[in-house]
């Protein structure tokens, strides 16, 4: 009782952590940066604070309506 107990834990914190780190856009970042070094080999990878300036010049340059 007490392992599948623990799995249950460990599977729920699983989750949040990956909720998190999708809400905060960690995650996106680690995917820029894994295709950056796929596509980019031997050039530097861009920091957190540049990747953002990237991403929040794109979107004010490309804005997207929404309705609803």
């Amino acid at each position: 009782m007490t392992g599948a107990l623990l799995d249950r834990a460990a599977r729920l914190l699983r989750g949040v952590r990956w909720y998190l780190r999708e809400f905060s856009g960690e995650a996106d970042y680690e995917r820029f940066r894994l295709r950056h070094l796929r596509e980019h080999p031997g050039e530097p990878v861009p920091s957190w604070r540049d990747y953002e300036r990237q991403r929040a010049r794109h979107r004010e340059e490309h804005p997207q309506s929404r309705c609803c």
